[in-house]
């Protein structure tokens, strides 16, 4: 009976996550709890509106800003794996919450604070991703690299 010796992927240290990308991956969480709550108070609202192409109009709006906000709750789980698809998909999913949360903004006077206050968590938390040193964290590990060459 043989003992194999582990590979270096297997031996290399994890790295150290930097505080700010663990300050963006709680600043992520409450973004989407943020937008989740918002989403729910919008679709509420929708009781207040006059008009049928209004009602549809507020329903859709609060719908895509809960079932996004849910989204990336999932998602930031990903980032505090260091999953570099998390990274983009939440990206993603932050770009599509600042376009509702500026129509939010425009079509609404209720919810201008809440959706101000979300878009400015939103690009928090993109610029901690995608700057260094939140970037070097999602690098790929030099035994991965290798690898793939």
């Amino acid at each position: 009976m043989t003992i194999e010796s582990p590979t270096n992927a297997e031996t290399a240290p994890t790295p150290r996550r930097p505080v700010v990308v663990t300050i963006a991956i709680v600043l992520a969480y409450l973004n989407g709890i943020g937008n989740t709550v918002l989403g729910v108070a919008i679709l509420l609202s929708r009781y207040d509106v006059q008009g049928d192409a209004l009602v549809v109009r507020v329903s859709l709006l609060g719908a895509a800003l809960t079932l996004l906000g849910l989204l990336a709750i999932a998602v930031a789980s990903g980032l505090s794996r260091a999953s570099r698809f998390a990274r983009v998909l939440i990206t993603i999913y932050l770009a599509i919450q600042t376009a509702l949360q500026v129509f939010t903004i425009v079509d609404s006077n209720d919810w201008d604070w809440g959706a101000a206050l979300q878009i400015v968590l939103q690009f928090v938390v993109v610029a901690v991703l995608w700057l260094p040193p939140g970037a070097r964290y999602f690098r790929k590990p030099a035994g991965e690299a290798a690898a793939a060459s």
